[in-house]
């Protein structure tokens, strides 16, 4: 193993002046620090991770808290590939991330923030979990930095897909196709309704109400995220409505295949007896024929910002603002939704 000693034999300088340079001492010139990091570079040195953590009191180590309650792991094509460009941004400023939970079953039955500080995590990201969970609350409540994903929590950062302007754009795009009688599948999720649900929601309500357009209570019906059966019985009871919708609206472009297949058992066709738009612009829906007219989130700029801010609290975090940062997605009009005659 390559040590101090070593890079300052072949520097010619003293180990204190090597320390110094690989920490970014001011009292160091910048010369000195590049040449002292490309000696060392070449030899291989890697410093040593519990003597960092001693002198730093910080272990380069970010913990990941993510609960699916469907069981789809990293397979969530959403968070799958916010949680990917959250790692990767996270790899980039020399950060390690570790899952403090995957599915249902607790480290040795420790709770979030046991497992939190039995880790040393250095700060935490939190995405896709019960926040109504009195573990999840002690965490958020904790002196750990934390960032959340699609939530927003007391005095927390967080990194928010435009859930409203998202519905608005796919709600105003229907309704220019001529559409008028359209429903709304919408998610729902165990314990307290998130702000998702509740901004998409909201959005979808005043979005119609402004273009003078009436929503019938039993066109919004809740079911799972990400649940296809849910979805196509809830899509089989609004096509045997007397006045059923010619737009249906769902959760996600996961919960929207339930749907499709409940209106293709029935002998309908897409787009041209029901039209239906899905959410998240998953890449799988771009494959379907027709393609599925879906708002395409940018999981890229989500989990990255998310990332970015996170490390910004561990390393300043006095000196760091606490916000919410919106991420703006992109409309994929596809060929889901039919242009019907304007009543």
């Amino acid at each position: 193993m390559v040590s101090l000693k070593d890079i300052s034999k072949a520097c010619g300088v003293s180990v204190a002046t090597v320390s110094k340079a690989l920490n970014d001492h001011s009292d160091i010139s910048q010369e000195t620090k590049k040449h002292v990091r490309e000696v060392a570079e070449k030899l291989g040195y890697r410093p040593n991770a519990a003597a960092q953590a001693l002198k730093t009191n910080k272990t380069k180590n970010i913990g990941v808290l993510f609960v699916d309650e469907a069981n789809s792991g990293l397979t969530h094509d959403y968070f799958n590939h916010v949680l990917d460009s959250f790692k990767r941004t996270a790899e980039e400023n020399g950060y390690d991330i570790t899952f403090i939970n995957s599915g249902n079953k607790r480290l040795n039955n420790m709770s979030y923030l046991s497992h939190a500080i039995y880790r040393g995590f250095d700060g935490i990201v939190i995405a896709c979990v019960d926040f109504s969970d009195p573990q999840v609350d002690e965490l958020i409540k904790s002196e750990i930095p934390v960032v959340t994903i699609d939530h927003l929590f007391y005095n927390r950062t967080a990194i928010m897909s435009d859930n409203v302007n998202g519905i608005n754009e796919l709600a105003t795009y229907v309704y220019e196709q001529g559409h008028r009688k359209i429903a709304y599948i919408h998610g729902k999720e165990s314990g307290m309704e998130s702000s998702v649900t509740k901004s998409r929601l909201s959005s979808f309500y005043k979005t119609l109400q402004d273009l003078g357009v009436e929503i019938p209570d039993e066109y919004v019906p809740a079911v799972p995220y990400r649940d296809t059966d849910a979805a196509y019985e809830a899509t089989n009871k609004l096509l045997d409505l007397k006045d059923p919708p010619t737009c249906i609206f769902y959760p996600d472009d996961f919960a929207a295949f339930g749907g499709i297949n409940a209106i293709r058992k029935k002998g309908l066709r897409i787009p041209e007896d029901v039209s239906v738009v899905g959410y998240d612009g998953i890449e799988l829906a771009r494959k379907i024929s027709p393609i599925l007219t879906t708002m395409v989130q940018d999981t890229e700029q989500i989990g990255s910002v998310a990332a970015s801010k996170l490390i910004d609290l561990i390393n300043n975090p006095k000196g760091t603002i606490v916000e919410q940062v919106v991420v703006k997605g992109n409309i994929e009009r596809g060929e889901s939704v039919a242009r019907l005659a304007s009543n």
